[in-house]
């Protein structure tokens, strides 16, 4: 794109205004086709977030009120409850059968319990900590009272965002791009400082041999490359958004693309989050009902979280 901005340029000192034009639109065409299809990808996602408008109750003065999460400041004190999403980084003062799934930190499915008690041993990751919640965790069951004490980037989820949205490194795409543009810019310098002076040489007119030379820029230059690949980036966008997909980046379909073996960890976002009873057996590895129905009675008769292998036990 910086290739053909500068021809542009010269073209217009020249007066070459054909040549101008020419390489005037394809350069509006090809960031204006970009910047159409990302603004309505990030359009689409804000819609989506939209539908989705979350309170919290919080007490202030006395009284419970329900506020967006993006009003909860520090030091508001949180009432949770089963379903609640947690609106900031508490520190618990109060709870009973308290759990929270902490799966879009994590990527652990599996409740886990909170208490107001102190932990026991030194804690290396926040996350462990018993006596605190954290920022889009949700409540399965149980309720909870907790002190805000981190809000918005000052989270642990804002840091973990803030590290994701940190500048990436440069693709194949972009490296790829790259090394062609920069194969062209010093092939066309080559050609034209080497037409520009036989020409000079040999007729002596050096204003004709610049014109000529920046002919030959003009034509060694793939005017149309910018927009073909924003039109072919585009319409593989326009085909995942058909499969109810948002692609923000067009750059990201090439490198989805140019995958041979995608590897990601196992979380409840991309399994079923489902566990299957295949058998039951005793402490010497033979199949017992026994085992099944102490396993049965203890499902069906506790007063705790109902988790996922108590749901299978009842269901099996």
């Amino acid at each position: 794109m910086i290739q053909l901005l500068i021809i542009c340029a010269v073209s217009l000192f020249m007066g070459d205004i054909p040549s101008t034009v020419t390489v005037g639109a394809m350069i509006c065409l090809s960031v204006g086709l970009a910047a159409i299809q990302e603004r309505r990808s990030v359009k689409a996602a804000e819609e989506l977030q939209k539908l989705v408008r979350t309170k919290a109750v919080v007490v202030r003065n006395g009284k419970e009120q329900d506020v967006d999460l993006a009003d909860v400041v520090p030091g508001d004190l949180v009432l949770l409850n089963a379903g609640s999403i947690v609106p900031a980084d508490l520190r618990l003062i109060a709870e009973k059968d308290f759990f929270v799934n902490q799966s879009s930190m994590t990527g652990e499915a599996m409740p886990v319990e909170k208490t107001i008690l102190e932990p026991s041993t030194k804690i290396i990751e926040p996350l462990d900590l018993p006596n605190a919640c954290f920022q889009g965790s949700t409540v399965i069951s149980g309720s909870a009272r907790g002190i805000a004490i981190a809000t918005g980037a000052a989270t642990v989820l804002g840091a973990i965002s803030k590290n994701l949205s940190r500048e990436k490194d440069s693709t194949s795409f972009d490296q790829g791009v790259k090394s062609f543009v920069w194969l062209m810019v010093r092939f066309m310098v080559v050609m034209v400082l080497t037409v520009f002076l036989i020409v000079g040489l040999t007729k002596h007119n050096w204003i004709e041999a610049l014109l000529f030379g920046l002919s030959i820029a003009v034509g060694l230059t793939p005017e149309m490359l910018p927009m073909i690949i924003t039109v072919c980036l585009s319409k593989g966008a326009l085909a995942m958004s058909r499969k109810k997909v948002i692609v923000k980046k067009l750059k990201a379909i090439q490198n989805f693309g140019a995958m041979n073996i995608l590897c990601t960890d196992k979380t409840g976002t991309l399994t079923q989050d489902r566990i299957v009873l295949e058998r039951y057996v005793d402490v010497t590895n033979r199949a017992s009902e026994d085992v099944l129905r102490y396993a049965y009675m203890n499902s069906y008769y506790q007063t705790g979280l109902r988790n996922l292998l108590d749901k299978v036990i009842l269901a099996g």
